[in-house]
């Protein structure tokens, strides 16, 4: 394995932003290994990528995920923590604590763990080399979705403190932490949520009157990702078209 090698896990990596992640960062040279969910094929349909499931809410499969890329790819060098959940539009009064456990446990702990296992990897005071590491978070972190989705807000609001809080507690160790915060996404994630049509009907609350494309989200990742962000740790950015 060439030590100047690239090495990026993508989380939730089989469709949507994940997917044009990973796939731009192949093009860019980076030895790449989707995780996923349940759709396999998706995941294998990303060409040039391994496949690997596993439950990133669930700690041994996080672990599992880090080590075979040790065997496959070698030490990890970037990590893009993309995977999340989203459940039927309602008012909290509607929720139980089971879908909350579970919304936490993808959206908010599972981006911890996988963070957990690159810096064991990447940080300098285990002999790594240094990387980054690329949050997504969302837009509802600061618009808080009443009415449809405040437990996932809440999710990402967390992710929001949690880059902030790790890219200081790492910054000395080579590894830089970022986030990016989409706006409306044209992506599955909106059928999920029992809304295919969302992203057209809210579309004229953003400035630019139009939704985001994945591609455009994966850019801003693969931007933060490369020495072109050499100085920038804890930044959050909107890509939401000014909203």
């Amino acid at each position: 394995m060439n030590a100047d090698k690239k090495i990026l896990i993508v989380t939730g990596g089989s469709r949507g932003i994940g997917a044009a992640t990973a796939r731009l960062a192949i093009q860019r040279g980076y030895a790449v290994c989707v995780n996923y969910l349940q759709d396999r094929a998706a995941a294998e349909d990303i060409v040039g990528a391994i496949a690997v499931q596993a439950d990133i809410g669930v700690e041994d499969d996080v672990v599992r995920l880090f080590e075979r890329v040790d065997r496959e790819l070698g030490r990890v060098t970037a990590l893009v923590n993309n995977a999340a959940t989203l459940e039927s539009q309602m008012r909290l009064e509607q929720m139980d604590a089971a879908r909350m456990h579970r919304m936490f446990a993808t959206n908010a702990i599972g981006a911890m763990l996988c963070s957990r296992e690159a810096v064991r990897r990447m940080s300098t005071r285990h002999d790594g080399p240094g990387g980054a590491i690329v949050n997504v978070s969302s837009g509802a972190a600061r618009w808080g979705s009443p009415g449809e989705y405040v437990d996932y807000a809440a999710t990402k609001g967390a992710i929001d403190t949690f880059t902030v809080g790790l890219a200081t507690e790492v910054a000395e160790e080579k590894i830089r932490v970022n986030a990016v915060r989409p706006g409306y996404i044209y992506t599955g994630m909106h059928a999920k949520g029992g809304e295919p049509g969302r992203v057209d009907r809210v579309k004229g609350m953003v400035p630019m009157q139009r939704g985001g494309r994945p591609e455009e989200v994966a850019a801003a990742i693969l931007w933060l990702l490369s020495d072109e962000a050499s100085f920038v740790t804890g930044a959050i950015l909107d890509v939401s078209g000014g909203r």
